[in-house]
Formats: C-alpha cells, structure tokens, sequence
C-alpha cells in the first residue's frame, strides 16, 4: 500500500509553476556548476606555478641524503638530543620527478629535547613529514640517567631527482 501510495505522489501531475520552479532548481545547480569550473580553470596555472616552485625547493637527490643528515645531527644537537640510529629507505614515484624517502631515526634524549627537536623539523627549510613516534626499547634499564628517553621517529622527505 506505502508503494502504491508513493507511486501515486511520484507520478501526479504537477502544475506548471512548481514544474517551472524544478527546472529554475536545476538550471541555478548547473550554472552553479559552470561557475566553479571557470574558478577552477582560472586558478589552474597559478597553482602549476606552486607546485613548480614546491618541486625546485626541495633537494636535489645527489646532495640530499648528505643534507638531510647533516640537518637532522644540527637539529638534533641544537635541542640537546642525539640520534643514535637513522634508516633511509628511498622510493621512486613514478612520472613526477621526485623520490619520496622514509627515514627511521630513534632520538635519545629527555623529553623537552625531544619536544625541541621535533619543533626544529617543523621549522626547517627542508619538507619533514612525522608520520609516527614510539618510545623505543632501551638495551638495559641502568643505561643512561634518569629521565632520558629513547624515541623512534618515523617521518619521510622527498628529493628531486635531476
């Protein structure tokens, strides 16, 4: 009976005003469409330029595993940690001109060097993206003084391929 009775409202006639306000509906979503869509194409070559630019700032991958290095030691000392392990993992991305390269750094070092430290990736020049932290494992529980901290680190950069 719901069917028949819903059938029935979906298939009354209706009047030429409400036929004329659904089809006025549907003409203001489509030229609403159209609207964004010239945005869209407008913005288009500005964004090419951002992109462009993103890609030239990053490193150039022949010097980057060096300057990456050098970088994470200077971040590391400057916020009174130290970085007892690192692990690079480098990955092609096809068609775009860039390696995206997974990097595993365990950080000793007590918890506000820590907090400084990743405050330093954040701030640096260079692209750091943190995809996760865990507290590492100590060899031995007398290794080291009280309140130091072992924390694995594992965050990835791109290079530029010439």
């Amino acid at each position: 009976a719901l069917a028949a009775y819903s059938y029935q409202l979906s298939s009354a006639p209706r009047t030429p005003q409400q036929e004329l306000a659904i089809q006025n509906k549907q003409l203001e979503v489509l030229r609403a469409d159209i609207k964004r869509g010239e945005a869209i194409r407008q913005l288009t070559p500005s964004i090419q330029k951002d992109c462009d630019r993103f890609e030239r700032s990053l490193l150039p991958i022949n010097t980057g595993y060096s300057s990456v290095s050098a970088e994470l030691d200077s971040i590391a000392k400057k916020a009174g940690a130290q970085i007892e392990n690192r692990d690079f993992k480098q990955k092609e991305i096809p068609n775009r001109g860039v390696e995206e390269v997974d990097m595993d750094v365990t950080l000793n070092g007590e918890y506000t060097n820590v907090v400084k430290f990743l405050n330093g990736l954040q701030r640096s020049q260079n692209l750091y993206a943190v995809d996760g932290l865990a507290l590492a494992s100590s060899e031995s529980p007398s290794q080291g003084p009280n309140g130091v901290i072992r924390v694995s680190i594992h965050m990835k950069t791109y290079f530029r391929v010439a």
